[in-house]
């Protein structure tokens, strides 16, 4: 009796691209490549084009043009300030900044405003860092509300209370002196605000957890994990609260005299004649410009990191 031995059953090469009773689907190696150089072009890698150079450069010109135009009447003379688009410097500019050292106390008035826009950054920063830490990682009663009336602060116009603010100055007897325009501002609603919202992202609570683990107290973690974290953010509040109270003007004319004035306010002598030298008050403006400037350069990179950690952060 013969054995019926079952013929095999031939191999069959299946594509796992290729779904069955249906053509195979070009790859992108080989029919794909118009739609892959299509979708390149709108990538994450695709450079920027022409459009948005332009427009990039257009807001440099516009934003950096009134600056310029400064210089370009600083170092003329009065009638510079006729021409419709003055672009090339003349030069009295050392000549009109003698003026200016001549016509009000200008060295008096930029070492007081170094000072009082220097301890006012410091103490902005520091308050608004330990506040924002506070409320971003404490646990304590009443903190969402406390948090509330902080920013509910924000809503008030701050023109609304200088009359207030002004009498508590004059009771104190601290009118004329830059201790009436450092108190008020030792700390902000806005830099607190800032600062929390920063620290409520960028320290997990488990870091915060393990630190305590390790037998670390409130200031040591608050030393050795939020503020290495807080450092960029701490970094931009520093420059722009810097920035606000180098030209605040409105307080500092209020509250202080013109015999002991800030930069701000002194160069407004400047224009108080019957005439006005604009050239002369354009120097001015420059000159009380520039300490910005270097401060924007040195603190240029740490700021742009700042930036980029927040924007990357997650």
């Amino acid at each position: 009796m013969s054995t019926l031995i079952p013929e095999p059953i031939p191999a069959v090469m299946i594509d796992d691209d290729v779904e069955p009773d249906r053509p195979a689907r070009p790859r992108w190696g080989d029919g794909g490549n118009g739609r892959r150089r299509a979708m390149g072009t709108a990538g994450i890698g695709s450079r920027p084009g022409f459009l948005t150079y332009g427009l990039l450069a257009a807001f440099i010109i516009g934003g950096a043009y009134p600056l310029w135009w400064s210089v370009v009447v600083g170092s003329g003379t009065n009638a510079t300030r006729g021409e419709t688009l003055p672009l090339l410097p003349g030069g009295n500019f050392l000549a009109n900044a003698t003026k200016v050292l001549d016509a009000i106390p200008f060295w008096l008035a930029l070492g007081n405003s170094i000072i009082i826009s220097s301890v006012i950054t410091i103490s902005v920063v520091t308050f608004s860092t330990l506040a924002g830490y506070a409320f971003a990682k404490l646990r304590f009663r009443g903190r969402d509300g406390l948090m509330v009336f902080v920013i509910a602060t924000m809503a008030i116009p701050t023109q609304l209370g200088i009359i207030p603010l002004f009498m508590v100055m004059r009771e104190f007897g601290w009118t004329g002196t830059i201790g009436a325009v450092i108190v008020p501002t030792l700390v902000t609603a806005f830099g607190v605000f800032f600062m929390r919202q920063y620290l409520v992202d960028v320290i997990p609570d488990e870091l915060i957890e393990a630190a305590r683990v390790d037998g670390a107290n409130q200031i040591r973690t608050f030393f050795n994990v939020a503020l290495p974290a807080a450092r960029p953010a701490m970094a931009i509040l520093g420059l722009f609260t810097f920035m606000m109270a180098w030209t605040d003007y409105l307080w500092p004319l209020i509250v202080l005299s013109p015999t002991n004035p800030t930069l701000q306010t002194a160069l407004s002598q400047l224009q108080s004649g019957y005439y006005v030298d604009y050239s002369v008050v354009l120097t001015g403006a420059v000159l009380a410009t520039i300490p910005l400037l270097v401060l924007f350069v040195i603190a240029g990179k740490q700021l742009i990191s700042g930036i980029m950690q927040g924007a990357v952060k997650g």
